[in-house]
């Protein structure tokens, strides 16, 4: 059976330049470039100082703040520096840098060999915690936090869509080591008590579709196959295809019973729990017509693009964008010495040809952005509010919170509108304002308590 939701497009995905290739191990490079902050929430802070030596998952950075996750050294090495480095969400962060001493020696202690079933639910979570554990489709959500839902849940959902163009690092994973994701499925079902598990693949993947399953029979986990669309692989949408559920304006999947996780976070937690491993590498996609060896790596966290793009053959032709992730949702890089993170899906290099978008146009009132919008809202609208800086009305009439940011929008858009980023810029201001407004109220009840 084939579903979908209402909305959404079918760009031209890419995907044969790189779906066919195996995931391969990139070796470690001589000098990796460990951001503090790879999540959402607070960064981390170095444990570590300059001159010190670390071994393969040693903690290096942590933090006192509940919303965290911690960061561990992807080599064994010596930290030669600390200082800002360039990031791919955002222009510079605090990075730890290590110069790869080659042995790739372990921390005292790991990798572990257990058996999760013969361990509490307690201890799974810590282990998925102290491996500093992130959502790995990108959105870099804390998995330890995300597992102890405040409601009650029904349904685990994994999202092995990976509707983003170009992209096949989570088809790759599942035809190669569906066992890892099947494992990873269980644990959390048995952590979050849930009857239902269900794996969505969209159906241009019908070789990942056959292997999962394969790979589920008698686990009571369901694989259902998914009308290729995008944004198919969006948390709003599996929900509403899988469980026929909608999430409330400002919910999220926990208001109706559901928590969401990505194939390669599930495979990531089974290493954690099974073998106490932290995350200091993960599977991406290097592609785009630029790109000379298209590939699927295993890379460690902190290798710089360049370094990646090197081990690809480099670029074939003069790349006109740098993308971290896909397409459509991906963030265009100022330049390749940013390192690959833990929501690094991939590295994606395009040409002009591939690029030209043409200049910006008032909006013709066609309504085809309306009519692609997965969310329901009026894309055209809350652009020209936007640039207007109405803010207030694109929150409070237009359900400016509720866009995905799928750019469903500006993909349709034939006036060249870059309506995606005006809508950006408008929550920019809104969760400003709203930032500001706790801040008061919270100083308020401080001077409030004192009198």
């Amino acid at each position: 059976m084939f579903r979908s939701f209402l909305g959404g497009i079918h760009p031209h995905d890419g995907k044969e330049l790189a779906k066919d290739q195996p995931i391969q191990v990139m070796p470690a490079p001589k000098e990796l470039v460990v951001p503090m902050s790879q999540h959402i929430g607070a960064p981390c802070a170095p444990c570590v100082k300059v001159g010190d030596l670390v071994k393969r998952g040693q903690l290096i950075g942590t933090s006192p703040a509940f919303m965290h996750a911690d960061i561990h050294a992807p080599v064994s090495g010596k930290v030669i520096r600390i200082e800002e480095r360039p990031h791919s969400g955002r222009i510079s962060c605090p990075a730890v840098v290590i110069e790869n001493d080659g042995e790739d020696s372990w921390v005292d202690g790991l990798p572990l060999v257990r058996n999760w079933t013969a361990m509490t639910n307690e201890e799974i979570l810590n282990a998925i915690q102290s491996a500093g554990i992130v959502g790995m489709g990108g959105a870099t959500f804390p998995a330890h936090i995300k597992l102890k839902p405040s409601k009650p849940v029904d349904i685990l959902i994994l999202n092995g869509a990976e509707c983003e163009p170009y992209l096949t690092a989570d088809y790759r994973l599942m035809l190669e080591m569906p066992t890892k994701v099947v494992e990873g499925t269980q644990i959390l079902a048995r952590v979050l008590g849930v009857a239902r598990s269900v794996i969505g693949i969209e159906d241009n993947k019908p070789e990942a579709v056959a292997t999962m399953k394969k790979a589920c029979e008698g686990t009571g986990i369901e694989v259902v196959a998914l009308k290729t669309k995008y944004p198919q692989g969006a948390e709003k949408m599996l929900i509403k295809v899988l469980a026929d559920r909608e999430v409330p304006p400002g919910g999220l999947p926990m208001d109706v019973g559901a928590v969401v996780q990505n194939v390669g976070t599930v495979a990531a937690i089974a290493d954690a729990v099974e073998h106490g491993v932290p995350l200091t590498e993960r599977v991406m996609t290097v592609s785009g017509d630029a790109i000379a060896e298209p590939k699927n790596l295993r890379v460690r966290i902190g290798t710089k693009y360049s370094d990646v793009i090197a081990f690809c053959g480099g670029f074939k032709e003069e790349p006109d964008k740098l993308l971290a992730g896909g397409p459509m949702m991906g963030v265009a890089q100022f330049t390749d010495e940013v390192p690959v993170m833990k929501g690094s899906s991939g590295i994606l290099a395009l040409t002009r040809k591939l690029t030209e978008h043409g200049p910006e146009m008032n909006c013709i009132r066609c309504g085809r952005c309306v009519k692609a919008c997965p969310m329901g809202l009026v894309p055209s609208m809350l652009s020209i509010l936007s640039k207007r800086q109405d803010f207030a009305l694109c929150r409070d009439s237009y359900g400016l919170m509720n866009c995905v940011e799928c750019g469903c929008c500006t993909y349709v858009c034939p006036a060249k509108r870059n309506i995606v980023q005006y809508i950006r810029n408008a929550k920019g201001f809104v969760r400003a304002e709203m930032a500001k407004a706790k801040a008061k109220e919270e100083q308020a009840k401080k001077e409030g308590a004192k009198v």
